[in-house]
């Protein structure tokens, strides 16, 4: 099976299956010298991990990360770094109805057509089990750019089915088991999944994420764009079915005289090209959304077929989110963090000696983004 490797430099590449004995991903490409250990990576891990309150899916994995290569006397060696996490609480005999049928909305069925067979427990490597090695790969790229760069990447919940949590404050997000930006709406967001529950339903979720501290010149035209990249590597993550990038498809009903963000001596008037211009990065914060679709594998009963073509019902038992885009933000941070990451190393690889003579601007420019989304400072 090929895909499973994301980045040119910065290369990430996963392993395992939701049932397996255990998930975890190779991370080639590390600078040498960056100070790391476990303890780095599992604040992310612990963020996005099931089982921490009663709205997500109660499968109790620690997700304890395993460092077992590239790493010596505390210090990356620039050699692949190997990640492990031990699944510990997998209950494959919730899905022994599905074995032979296919749930609607999940990749049962695609995955049975392309390679003849499939793992149904748990959805095997389509499982969002698999973004786990996703995120301890970001909390390096995290680490790393943080202190070459001075980047920070975080994100919030922004709606929730049909209630749209618009930002107030980020000290709000670690608050709450939602990751919203407003604890006042907690309350209706804990009604809305009470509902889901008793009706055996899910729904979808809207993510948004800020980079900040980004260089000015990631990112190269034609086919190398960072913004093309960022939005590959959010279709990545499961259950995405939309990504905007600054003003998005809010640039539809825009004027090119209100769109086109104005350069002044101060900085940028305004931020709807989300921090990149012509597939390179302004300097500017980077502003993304991402669409999580419902949660595919839901208790009621619907209709499907057999892997014999024949028609039957499926019910899925078993542990689930009904809304996969809880536990989603830090996921989405981390595929930020990767491609950015990634960019860093391409630019310093071709233009570290490059100057334009022209001071950089974004960075004492105002912040003006789409208005769901925050500055991050």
């Amino acid at each position: 099976m090929a895909g499973n490797t994301l980045g040119k430099l910065f290369c990430v590449t996963t392993f395992g299956e939701s049932h397996g004995p255990a998930i975890g991903c190779v991370v080639d490409g590390c600078p040498p010298g960056l100070a790391l250990s476990e303890e780095d990576i599992q604040p992310d891990l612990d963020r996005r991990r099931p089982g921490t309150s009663r709205h997500v899916t109660q499968r109790q994995e620690a997700d304890r990360v395993e460092v077992l290569s590239g790493i010596y006397q505390g210090r990356t060696t620039g050699t692949p770094i190997a990640l492990l996490i031990r699944n510990e609480d997998a209950r494959s005999k919730d899905y022994g109805d599905i074995a032979q049928s296919f749930r609607p909305g999940h990749a049962d069925y695609t995955y049975f057509q392309k390679y003849g067979l499939r793992d149904h427990r748990g959805g095997g490597r389509s499982s969002a089990r698999l973004t786990a090695p996703v995120v301890a790969a970001g909390a390096i790229a995290r680490k790393w750019l943080a202190e070459a760069h001075g980047v920070a990447v975080r994100g919030y919940l922004s709606q929730l089915g049909d209630i749209a949590v618009p930002f107030v404050r980020w000290s709000d997000v670690a608050q709450n088991p939602f990751g919203v930006a407003d604890l006042s709406a907690v309350a209706r967001l804990e009604a809305c999944m009470d509902q889901l529950r008793k009706d055996g339903d899910s729904c979808g979720a809207r993510v948004e994420v800020v980079g900040s501290g980004i260089p000015v010149g990631l990112g190269a035209p034609l086919f190398d764009k960072l913004d093309a990249d960022i939005a590959h590597a959010m279709m990545g993550i499961n259950a995405v079915k939309g990504v905007e990038i600054g003003a998005g498809f809010n640039s539809v009903t825009q004027k090119g005289s209100g769109h086109g963000d104005e350069l002044t001596p101060q900085g940028f008037v305004g931020n709807n090209a989300g921090g990149v211009l012509g597939g390179i990065s302004t300097g500017q914060d980077l502003t993304v959304s991402i669409a999580i679709k419902p949660t595919s594998s839901i208790r009621q009963p619907r209709r499907s077929i057999d892997v014999a073509g024949q028609p039957t019902e499926v019910r899925t038992l078993g542990r689930h989110d009904p809304c996969v885009g809880i536990r989603a933000t830090p996921i989405a941070e981390a595929m930020l963090l990767l491609v950015v990451m990634d960019h860093c190393l391409l630019h310093r690889a071709q233009c570290a000696g490059v100057s334009s003579g022209l001071a950089p601007i974004a960075a004492s420019a105002p912040a003006s983004i789409p208005a769901s989304i925050p500055p991050a400072s």
